[in-house]
């Protein structure tokens, strides 16, 4: 009987393969991606060529300023939060959770006014937003 114990073999482990996969997924994830330049964007709001608004009885039309002061109703609002807008939309609404808010940003205005009414609307509960726009110089001369 032999009772030497037996050399073994240590296991290897061999990475070529797991390299060619790695590389041919990050050949994929680099041909797949888009990149974004967003300057070369030019973007200039807001003008729309839309038919003409419809009438409704139960609006709250807030206006954003270039400046960042904001008007609901014609009222003006002079540095406030949105906390402030959220308790000025609900007094406009009446508690009607069916009242259209349209706002009527200038083209200037930062987004982040825009954002402060849409946030504020949705804290008061109202859930139908719309943008007033301009009809471009061409859609204005049309009967």
């Amino acid at each position: 009987m032999n009772f030497r114990p037996r050399e073994r073999d240590e296991p290897e482990i061999n990475l070529i393969p797991f390299i060619d996969i790695l590389l041919v997924v990050l050949i994929f994830l680099m041909l797949t991606t888009t990149y974004s330049k967003f300057t070369e964007l030019k973007v200039n709001l807001p003008v729309a060529d839309a038919q003409a608004p419809k009438q409704n009885p139960r609006e709250v039309v807030v206006a954003v300023g270039s400046d960042g002061r904001y008007s609901i109703n014609r009222q003006v609002l002079e540095g406030v939060g949105v906390e402030a807008l959220t308790r000025v939309l609900s007094l406009a609404a009446e508690g009607n959770s069916e009242t259209v808010i349209v706002i009527s940003a200038d083209a200037a205005a930062t987004h982040q006014s825009v954002i402060n009414v849409m946030d504020a609307a949705r804290r008061a509960g109202l859930v139908q937003i719309t943008f007033a726009t301009q009809q471009t110089g061409t859609a204005r001369g049309k009967p």
